[in-house]
């Protein structure tokens, strides 16, 4: 990443911490660098970030990857781990085009969750 796109990527990281993320509930695959890829479910999603399921610690500032299906794995960075969820943020931010698609296809999980379906 060169120093031109830490920067957009800094302020657009910033921006986004004042916008909600959007809740949706996605199957997917978390891998920490040197571990064992295991099953996760998304949470919510940004265009620089997510939180999923993690019942393992993972390490702040360690470097993981997530997979959703259909997709390339994504790079990310641990911010945070608390009682079974980690917040990461992407290392490249995640296209428009990306985002709206998973929260198209998995935004009504969430909906369908609350109704016990």
């Amino acid at each position: 990443m060169t120093s031109t796109d830490s920067d957009r990527y800094a302020f657009a990281a910033q921006e986004d911490r004042s916008a909600p993320r959007t809740k949706l509930s996605a199957p997917a695959t978390l891998r920490p660098a040197g571990g064992r890829r295991f099953q996760t479910v998304v949470r919510d999603l940004s265009l620089s970030g997510f939180s999923a399921t993690a019942i393992s610690r993972l390490p702040v500032g360690g470097i993981c990857w997530l997979t959703m299906p259909g997709m390339e794995a994504m790079q990310a960075r641990v911010i945070w781990w608390e009682q079974g969820l980690v917040g990461c943020a992407f290392e490249r931010l995640l296209s428009p085009i990306i985002h709206d698609n998973i929260l198209t296809r998995w935004r009504g999980a969430v909906a369908r969750e609350g109704k016990g379906q």
